[in-house]
């Protein structure tokens, strides 16, 4: 979605025109007799697609191509959650339309506005160049969380979007579950096994449950380069009704801290290291004084984000392993999840210490 996206060609990118068509015409969403598309992110991720007919533009996402678990990518369940914070303070997408309906295109997808505006990348080549600037970068993911946060998930109809008892544990054993299934094609990490053992022996009471966006993190939130606000919030795949802690732990295990050692924390990172990024101490106070909840537990969802990155990253290295992928990326995974396995291990022990 942001304005220094590369765009992506070539076959595998295009979408079935003819199907659009006639879903735009059947919505009565405007004129289709000079509809075209082009590919704006094509990835491991859901795909965006630039949608251009009756004079605007839309933005359609579908999940990507091939085999999918029976949970992931689910567009319209981002649909839905994106319908619901329409009028809320939440800065999110206008959306239009969608279908689970694969007769249109071949996979389920929606229809919502195009967003023109920044997202923070690790490159360092963001419009974040001064440290004012990621100041008050680092001042509206606390802020936005913290504004999601408030909704009442029941007011705006996500009444049974998620079952909020006992989320901690099912997500818990959701991640044990997959870690237990992709050593045996990678190789053992038995500093993940003392990790599990610590989480399971420290599952914290949870604070009363909210939106989950589920992947909440520094390049899934759009800012206007202008006055450095977030106007978009994406990737709303994951999200679900449980634990708000869950994605502070999570938005703070990408978060580099200079002001402490990658072992403190995390070793994958939102942004460049550089000087005006509010600390992940800073974070916590500024996300306490906003919600009044005080982080005593704080360290298990620390802990368990980095748990859970470091088997995501150790499922794309089987994959890698496999011949499944050929990202060059996950072959650094060789040495970078030990390293979050380690990172993970060091949060455990500080808070016993």
């Amino acid at each position: 979605m942001s304005t220094d996206t590369q765009e992506k060609t070539g076959p595998s990118a295009t979408i079935d025109l003819a199907g659009l068509k006639r879903f735009v015409d059947e919505r009565k969403l405007g004129s289709t007799h000079d509809l075209r598309s082009e590919n704006i992110s094509f990835g491991h991720s859901n795909e965006v697609h630039l949608v251009h007919f009756d004079g605007n533009s839309w933005a359609l996402r579908r999940p990507p191509r091939g085999p999918l678990l029976p949970t992931a990518h689910d567009v319209m369940r981002e649909y839905r959650v994106l319908k619901a914070l329409q009028d809320t303070p939440v800065p999110v997408p206008r959306v239009y339309a969608g279908t689970d309906d694969t007769s249109y295109i071949g996979a389920p997808f929606y229809l919502m506005e195009y967003m023109k505006g920044e997202v923070v990348r690790a490159d360092g080549k963001s419009f974040a160049r001064t440290p004012e600037i990621r100041h008050r970068i680092s001042e509206g993911m606390v802020d936005t969380l913290v504004a999601l946060q408030e909704v009442d998930w029941r007011a705006v109809g996500l009444e049974g979007f998620g079952r909020p008892d006992g989320y901690l544990e099912r997500q818990l054993r959701r991640w044990t579950d997959q870690l237990e299934r992709t050593l045996p094609h990678t190789r053992p990490l038995p500093v993940m096994d003392k990790v599990k053992e610590w989480l399971r022996a420290r599952i914290p009471e949870s604070p009363a449950p909210t939106i989950v966006h589920g992947d909440y993190k520094l390049d899934n939130v759009m800012f206007d380069r202008a006055t450095v606000k977030v106007i978009a919030v994406f990737d709303w795949e994951m999200s679900t009704i449980g634990d708000p802690l869950a994605d502070l732990g999570w938005m703070l295990s990408y978060w580099s801290d200079p002001k402490e050692s990658a072992t403190a924390g995390t070793v994958i990172s939102s942004m460049a290291a550089e000087s005006g990024w509010m600390s992940r101490a800073e974070i916590i106070e500024r996300y306490e004084k906003r919600t009044g909840r005080v982080l005593r537990d704080f360290p298990f969802y620390q802990a368990f984000a980095i748990f859970k990155l470091a088997i995501i990253l150790e499922g794309s290295y089987a994959r890698f392993l496999r011949g499944q992928a050929d990202d060059p990326l996950f072959a650094g995974f060789t040495e970078r999840v030990p390293a979050l396995a380690d990172a993970a291990w060091a949060v455990c022990q500080s808070a016993t210490h």
